[in-house]
């Protein structure tokens, strides 16, 4: 099963927080550099009018279905480009095995001034303490690594307590009910089944409209052209995760414009 090889892919990390816990991650290593940027407010916000939706752009080297991405462009360079180009908050994959990332890629992207979403396989308690000293706004939890919707909600209470949104990824409508029995306020929609790596854009769209006026929905995977942000609009998501199209682009924050603003040109994208 894909899911359980990255849950043993993190095995060694965890053992390694449990040795530097509490002393490393007690409340004198919280991230106190300044206030974290509000992630859900961002989000929240309308969006300019003439632009659909708010983009979540994506910081990411590699991953499983696609392999090398682009290892080439920096967290901070990609992190100016994306808040140039119009985004609203940034993603920053901190995986190391199968996306090549690292929780250091945070404070790289954090000067941008964007909120920042820390992407990862995040199911045990341990981790959530660890974003707590790093400058992110928001941390992933995905349903599918955490069923149970008490220690889903938990993890979700323990996040917000120092200001942290957690953002609950689902699949299918089965998960959406776990994530609200779990209180979840910002539900994320995969397009991408993380068993098989097949993606569904339809079926996400489709279950926006279980959608509930208080919560703020994400569309994620399978956004790579201005008529998909588009679509995703009109089916009552507020924002859009932009990964690959993006990470591919000769110039990110020019191809992020194109996106947002079609009447301007794509761009090339790069090469691998």
């Amino acid at each position: 099963m894909n899911l359980q090889r990255f849950i043993e892919a993190k095995q060694d990390e965890l053992a390694a927080l449990r040795r530097c816990m509490p002393e490393a991650l007690d409340e004198k290593a919280f991230f106190a550099a300044g206030k974290r940027p509000d992630f859900l407010q961002a989000l929240n916000a309308p969006p300019p009018s003439d632009e659909p939706l708010r983009v979540i752009a994506e910081f990411k080297r590699s991953s499983p279905s696609e392999g090398v991405i682009n290892d080439r462009l920096a967290p901070d360079d990609a992190a100016q480009q994306y808040a140039a180009g119009g985004a609203t908050c940034m993603s920053v994959l901190t995986e190391r095995r199968f996306f090549g990332g690292a929780p250091s890629d945070l404070f790289a992207a954090a000067p941008a001034g964007l909120p920042l979403l820390r992407k990862d396989f995040i199911f045990d308690e341990l981790q959530v303490r660890e974003s707590f000293a790093t400058p992110a706004s928001a941390l992933l939890l995905i349903v599918a690594l955490t069923p149970d919707a008490e220690r889903l909600r938990g993890l979700r209470e323990l996040a917000e307590s120092q200001g942290i949104n957690a953002v609950v990824e689902i699949f299918s409508e089965a998960e959406l009910e776990t994530a609200r029995e779990s209180g979840a306020r910002i539900i994320q929609v995969n397009a991408r089944n993380l068993e098989s790596f097949r993606t569904d854009r339809l079926a996400g769209l489709q279950l926006a409209s279980h959608r509930l006026p208080a919560e703020c929905w994400i569309a994620a995977s399978a956004m790579s052209a201005p008529e998909h942000l588009l679509d995703a609009a009109q089916a009552g998501y507020r924002a859009a995760l932009i990964g690959t199209a993006l990470m591919r682009a000769a110039h990110p924050q020019t191809q992020l414009r194109h996106l947002l603003h079609p009447h301007t040109p794509p761009q090339t994208t790069a090469q691998p």
